[in-house]
């Protein structure tokens, strides 16, 4: 299966769906999405695909968001994405794309909507919560 992450290692919630991609039997295709961003095209392809607005595929938390000025609601789309092109660590992450959808995988688990059922064992995130049991079922 071709699988598409657009990653940030130094996100543990991109570390945690990269690893259950990876626990599916799936190595992706990793794009460090910070120092190679996605062109305007894919990226707004990729929001529209996830069902997301662009601005529900800004990143808030840890970026120049406020002093931007982005929270500002006459802000058009257009503006909003020049923002997140100029300024890579504003796009919301991590994003997945495979042959069974899009989706901005936070929590991290969202990824299993798009991947086939096909893990190997259980899986837990690195902060102890677990996601899949021994015989990779999702734990509800």
């Amino acid at each position: 299966m071709n699988v598409t992450i657009y990653h940030n290692p130094a996100c543990g919630t991109s570390r945690n769906t990269l690893a259950m991609i990876r626990n599916a039997g799936i190595e992706p295709d990793i794009i460090e999405y910070v120092s190679t961003p996605p062109s305007r095209t894919e990226l707004v392809k990729m929001i529209a695909d996830a069902g997301l607005s662009v601005r529900q595929a800004l990143r808030e938390k840890d970026t120049p968001y406020a002093e931007l000025g982005l929270g500002n609601p006459d802000l058009s789309d257009d503006q909003l994405l020049d923002a997140m092109l100029a300024q890579p660590i504003l796009i919301n992450r991590p994003f997945v794309i495979t042959p069974l959808g899009t989706r901005l995988s936070r929590p991290s688990e969202v990824v299993l909507e798009i991947l086939p059922e096909t893990h190997k064992g259980a899986f837990t995130k690195e902060d102890g919560e677990k996601v899949l049991d021994a015989e990779g079922k999702r734990i509800v």
